[in-house]
């Protein structure tokens, strides 16, 4: 037994040799790739792996992977190994537990200091502005069952399509307004941006769409977040992008992003943002926090409790980042839901996702959060939390 537990000791003491050898400072963009498109940015020559977060005055709390939780010999292995073999293309590895940062890691395209992209991500992000007009009582929960139309008032309802006024706040949350344009009807109002901006945006949707019915209200990944965007911006003072970051970014301690705007003139909803893999810890620390930041509440509990939760299931036929361990896709609030399981038990968890790998991972069991931005829409990242990293954090 002893010269078991003196081995693992030599093992653990090597790592940490190697690893701070290695990662004495984390990688930091340069000028020139600050200004670069993602794609021109050159690949990291060595991974930036640290057990040892630093604090860095942002707002997170930091601790020692092994001594504040987590099997630190097991990460560690794992780590070189997505060194090694980096096929998923993975930019960014944090792992949050009890609410300390205890591990961060850098590969490929990752800054420390470079947001980036989010693509769907966003959506949840969405949500969260949401939940902030609710919890400051521009809107109410039970808001989420009225029609969408009825907080619009610059729609010129004669034009309606049929079956527009069925539209709920509640089912475009969850992707199911009904609406559905062509390519080509889309084409189209895009090529005359002012017949779109602002809730002409709306009014064109729904003008132009198929009629909404029960049978077209199901679940489909489109344009919905626009929508929802459209309800923020007239129920808020001022403007939605202005309450976004006052309410929320500001509030996070978020200075360094980028937030495009849509073809409407508001916010971009469902993507186009751009965060540090540290400021979707902020995001994924709120969601995690029941809606609490710094001990204030920012986003209803029951707001983020429904949006968060499984409302629908949406099938395990393509669950993107999946893999055997990984079922029950659901869906609630733009946030995306599923089993993740390990050995004979399940464990459910709750992420934001965007295209490419980007993945905000709550597992509320563990008390554990997995931060992770890639470059690869190719990837098993469900899986790899499943199969990789739970063992590392169940007794």
């Amino acid at each position: 037994m002893r010269t078991t537990q003196f081995l693992m000791l030599i093992v653990i003491l090597s790592y940490n040799t190697v690893f701070a050898q290695q990662n004495d400072t984390a990688p930091e963009a340069t000028a020139e790739e600050t200004k670069s498109s993602f794609r021109d940015i050159p690949y990291l020559k060595k991974a930036f792996i640290d057990p040892t977060p630093m604090n860095r005055k942002d707002g997170i709390p930091v601790g020692v992977l092994g001594t504040d939780g987590g099997d630190k010999a097991m990460i560690l292995e794992w780590a070189k190994q997505i060194e090694a073999n980096n096929d998923g293309k993975f930019d960014s590895f944090l792992i949050v537990h009890k609410g300390k940062l205890l591990f961060e890691s850098y590969y490929l395209r990752g800054r420390i200091d470079l947001p980036h992209f989010q693509a769907s991500a966003t959506k949840a992000y969405t949500s969260m502005a949401l939940g902030r007009a609710i919890q400051l009582g521009y809107l109410t929960m039970e808001d989420l069952d009225k029609p969408l139309i009825s907080f619009l008032n610059e729609l010129d309802p004669t034009k309606f399509i049929e079956g527009a006024e069925r539209i709920t706040l509640h089912q475009a949350m969850t992707m199911r307004s009904g609406i559905n344009l062509s390519k080509e009807q889309r084409d189209a109002l895009e090529k005359d941006p002012t017949q779109i901006k602002g809730q002409r945006h709306v009014q064109a949707f729904l003008e132009h769409s198929v009629p909404v019915t029960e049978a077209s209200q199901r679940f489909d990944y489109k344009d919905d977040p626009r929508l929802v965007m459209q309800v923020i911006e007239a129920v808020v003072p001022g403007t939605a992008k202005d309450f976004i970051k006052k309410e929320l970014l500001d509030r996070l301690g978020i200075t360094n992003y980028k937030w495009r705007t849509d073809v409407s003139g508001l916010p971009n909803s469902g993507s186009s943002t751009n965060m540090t893999s540290r400021d979707m810890v902020k995001w994924g620390t709120l969601a995690m926090n029941k809606g609490k930041w710094n001990g204030e509440q920012l986003v209803p509990e029951a707001f983020l409790a429904k949006a968060t939760s499984r409302i629908l299931l949406t099938g395990d036929d393509d669950v993107y980042g999946g893999g055997e361990d990984v079922s029950k896709q659901g869906y609630g609030y733009y946030w995306w839901s599923a089993d993740l399981k390990y050995g004979d038990k399940t464990y459910f968890s709750r992420s934001a996702q965007g295209g490419g790998g980007q993945y905000i991972i709550l597992i509320e069991e563990l008390d554990l959060m997995v931060v992770v931005t890639a470059h690869n829409n190719d990837n098993r990242t469900l899986q790899i939390i499943a199969e990789s990293i739970l063992p590392a954090f169940i007794k």
